[in-house]
């Protein structure tokens, strides 16, 4: 009898004992409203595949926030595993020597599958180290598109089928979209990214020297060229006539375009999850605008977004974690689903086959523009940007070109300034930076 109850009691004890511990990875990231639904689906969706690893999403604020948050975590020793930094902040992470550990340092050690030529090349190779080590995951990958409201258009006599594709063009449909008594006939966000980093590139034209910052720390800004002050002079003129309404800084006026309220905007094809989901109207979507006489292009738009950056001094069980993570969302078929549901772009060539088959571009036309625009080859000039303290100089750009629309400063005065104190802090980055 008493052995009876030893064995049960020893049965009873076996159970209450927990299962074994899950790895716990936590992700800071910087995805609100749609896109921090689809954050945490992934997540949940990675979690409920496998029992070793739980990875636990955390909205951290805006893209600079999560940088800011970031960094100081690290500083103080509590940093998350992984960190979602945009583009603009890829240079200083590489820069920030013991603070990241290599995405393919972690995928060998780990023993997982990775093979970097899977990526779309523009996409890798903007987060690649000059060793051709890739540093950081490709995650939300965007480029830069045209949104436009087919339903204004058809009110403005305008063919609600054909996006414009020149900057001529933009110009004559916005007239017509102000006569027929729209009061916000184009606008753009992120007005550094769209209207001089991805315009650069475009136009095969360079936004900095050294092939745009990816030559050594010692480049400098070059976007007051005739060209570029040119496209300012018309954005100004725009805005002066009321056909180009500036509506803040980053990604501010992206509510503007969904809402109804602009009838034309230049912005991230990420915003299309947004679009999708709040348009009560029939929209289209469009390549990036171009100067047709300006030979080269249009060439290539660059790269926007962000990556997931592995913060070091993990356990390697943790990186292990991670490796398996990145690992799903390389997958094909999550890539895809993602592409659709999103806007950004699908970081393997595969995902982007795949979703070719499923002929979702076909019943969504427009969906394929980010992707073609950023799958060409790219040239020393267009392959992307990538400078040291990029986040201040995006800021600059802000702070010069306001000056501009509020008709207190030309466009050659704006861009000549922004490019001298956009200088200033390359210069303070290289110093920071030798070797």
């Amino acid at each position: 009898m008493k052995k009876t109850f030893a064995l049960a009691a020893l049965a009873a004890a076996a159970f209450a004992l927990p299962a074994h511990a899950q790895t716990e990875i936590q992700w800071w990231h910087a995805m609100s409203g749609p896109l921090g639904e689809w954050v945490n689906d992934l997540a949940k969706q990675f979690n409920a595949s496998q029992s070793e690893f739980k990875v636990v999403p955390t909205y951290k604020g805006q893209y600079d926030e999560t940088l800011t948050a970031g960094v100081a975590a690290f500083r103080a020793g509590n940093a998350p595993h992984i960190l979602q930094v945009f583009e603009v902040g890829t240079a200083t992470m590489m820069a920030s020597k013991g603070v990241i550990k290599p995405v393919g340092e972690i995928m060998k050690e780990s023993g997982a599958k990775f093979d970097q030529s899977a990526y779309i090349s523009a996409v890798a190779g903007y987060y690649t180290a000059p060793n051709g080590q890739m540093l950081s995951f490709p995650f939300n990958s965007s480029t830069t598109i045209f949104y436009y409201n087919k339903d204004a258009f058809k009110a403005a006599g305008l063919d609600p089928n054909k996006a414009p594709t020149t900057w001529p063009e933009v110009v004559a449909a916005a007239a017509k979209l102000k006569a027929s008594g729209h009061k916000c006939p184009f606008t753009t966000s992120w007005v550094s990214w769209t209207q001089l980093e991805s315009f650069s590139a475009w136009h095969n034209t360079l936004y900095a020297t050294l092939n745009n910052g990816f030559g050594g720390t010692a480049t400098r800004l070059a976007f007051n060229s005739p060209l570029h002050v040119r496209h300012f002079e018309n954005l100004a003129n725009m805005s002066q006539q009321g056909l180009f309404v500036y509506k803040g800084r980053n990604n501010t006026p992206d509510a503007s375009f969904p809402s109804g309220e602009c009838a034309m905007m230049t912005g991230s094809s990420g915003l299309y999850a947004r679009v999708a989901k709040d348009a009560k109207f029939a929209y289209g979507i469009g390549a990036l605008p171009y100067y047709p006489d300006v030979a080269g292009a249009p060439q290539n738009t660059v790269i926007g977004g962000a990556s997931l950056w592995a913060i070091g001094g993990k356990k390697p069980a943790e990186y292990k974690g991670v490796a398996a993570f990145f690992s799903f969302l390389s997958n094909a078929e999550v890539q895809s689903a993602s592409h659709k549901r999103t806007g950004y772009l699908p970081v393997t060539m595969a995902a982007y086959e795949l979703t070719e088959k499923s002929g979702f571009y076909k019943q969504n036309p427009g969906t394929d523009v980010a992707v073609t625009q950023m799958i060409r080859k790219t040239t020393d000039k267009s392959r992307g940007i990538r400078l040291g303290n990029f986040l201040q100089i995006r800021t600059i750009v802000d702070e010069e070109a306001e000056q501009i629309w509020s008709g207190k400063q030309s466009a050659k005065q704006a861009l000549d300034n922004a490019v001298k104190r956009g200088n200033e802090q390359l210069e303070r980055f290289q110093k920071a930076n030798k070797g």
